[in-house]
């Protein structure tokens, strides 16, 4: 296994960003690594929609962010992880490669959103996919919850197939 004394967790809050970042922590206390906590505020999705963003203050997005980042470092100190914490603005697929190389990282550690496909961290509009913007180690959690789609295990409708599996 290569060794991976620094790991760059990226939290965003979602339930792939809890994942991500569980599954990062235990990782990280099991090698003993140096650990960074990334939330980047995603100014694409609010450009989009600039009519409705302007009507909210700017403060209100950046102490949101903020209060995101903090919520991610918390979760991190309770498992007894240190963490330093970096707060990016912008699209994502720029600023975790930028960070990964800026801090030196030998791991990032992002969460898969299935139902999207690999949109959210690999690959966007006009962008590149992560895994040619890095050059590290990138580990994708599923998390728990995550089950393969009933085509790609052949199970029927009703499930029963791949519950009968799980419990054999």
């Amino acid at each position: 296994m290569a060794c991976f004394n620094r790991i760059l967790l990226c939290y965003d809050g979602t339930r792939e960003g809890q994942h991500a970042l569980k599954d990062g922590a235990a990782l990280a206390q099991d090698l003993q690594a140096e650990v960074h906590l990334l939330s980047v505020l995603n100014n694409s999705a609010w450009m989009q929609g600039a009519d409705i963003t302007s009507a909210v203050p700017l403060d209100f997005i950046n102490e949101s962010a903020k209060n995101l980042l903090d919520e991610g470092l918390q979760k991190l100190a309770a498992r007894g992880i240190r963490a330093v914490g970096h707060l990016a603005i912008g699209e994502p697929l720029d600023q975790i490669p930028f960070f990964a190389k800026e801090l030196e990282a030998d791991l990032v550690v992002v969460g898969h959103r299935r139902s999207h496909g690999l949109a959210r961290w690999w690959g966007g509009r006009n962008d590149g996919l992560l895994l040619d913007r890095v050059t590290c180690s990138v580990l994708v959690t599923m998390g728990a919850q995550a089950e393969a789609p009933a085509a790609a295990t052949g199970a029927a409708d009703t499930g029963e197939t791949a519950r009968s599996a799980e419990h054999s």
